[in-house]
């Protein structure tokens, strides 16, 4: 059986089991700038469960970013521990987290990231062309992804083409093509008008209703309302962390 395919069955099960456990205990980041140590995070524990839909605000140096790079597997922590599925983090090997990160994480983040001379199915089509996927299954994969988000007649566009919401919502489909458990939305409307900031989190709604897990990173409290549960970030550290529906 291929390694990746063993990854996949194993990873997937674990899902089921764990029920999407995202669990960090006493998670440190320290940074160092030259002369000074820059303490991004001071001891971090929390957990996150399948089918949840969760913010993480907090002010500019609050932290969540980096949070949101260790919950991505995107950067390691300096101290402390992180489980995904019931896994210890720190202990899965390259091929293991490459999957993850590949796979069961999609990635949006405010500077939408789209090649420039692309059309937005391209755009979409960009992470399974990195993972090998036949080119007719590609196509047809980043076309539903492309509906998903409403945007089946603009996928022959290329960015300077679309409006700020249509990039952000062709950065949403590429982030879904390979169907994850975990959208990581990092400030998704930084660059948005409100209007079109509101449009963006109706899509991240229905992605949430359709079963995906959703962790967004804002520090716009109208923004932080649509989610179901908010995490507050203060110097480091969980300030609060409260249900809101």
């Amino acid at each position: 059986m291929p390694a990746e395919m063993t990854v996949a069955e194993s990873f997937r099960q674990d899902l089921v089991d764990q029920g999407l456990n995202i669990k960090t205990e006493a998670l440190t980041k320290v940074y160092q700038m030259g002369s000074e140590e820059v303490h991004a995070l001071r001891g971090i524990d929390l957990e996150i469960r399948r089918g949840e839909y969760v913010a993480i605000m907090g002010p500019s140096g609050s932290g969540k970013s980096t949070l949101m790079n260790l919950i991505g597997c995107l950067d390691t922590p300096s101290s402390g521990r992180y489980w995904l599925a019931g896994r210890l983090v720190s202990e899965l090997d390259d091929d293991e987290l490459a999957y993850i990160r590949n796979k069961e994480i999609g990635f949006v983040f405010q500077t939408f990231n789209l090649l420039p001379r692309a059309t937005a199915l391209h755009n979409v089509e960009l992470p399974l062309i990195y993972n090998g996927t036949p080119a007719g299954e590609r196509m047809e994969r980043a076309k539903s992804a492309l509906q998903i988000v409403d945007l089946a007649d603009r996928m022959m566009h290329k960015p300077n083409e679309l409006s700020g919401g249509q990039r952000q919502r062709v950065a949403i489909a590429r982030a879904l093509v390979n169907k994850p458990s975990i959208v990581l939305a990092d400030e998704p409307t930084g660059n948005l008008d409100s209007k079109t900031g509101e449009e963006i989190m109706v899509v991240l709604a229905r992605l949430h209703e359709q079963g995906n897990t959703i962790i967004l990173v804002t520090h716009e409290a109208d923004i932080a309302r649509h989610a179901w549960r908010v995490i507050n970030l203060r110097d480091g550290k969980v300030e609060s962390d409260n249900k809101t529906r």
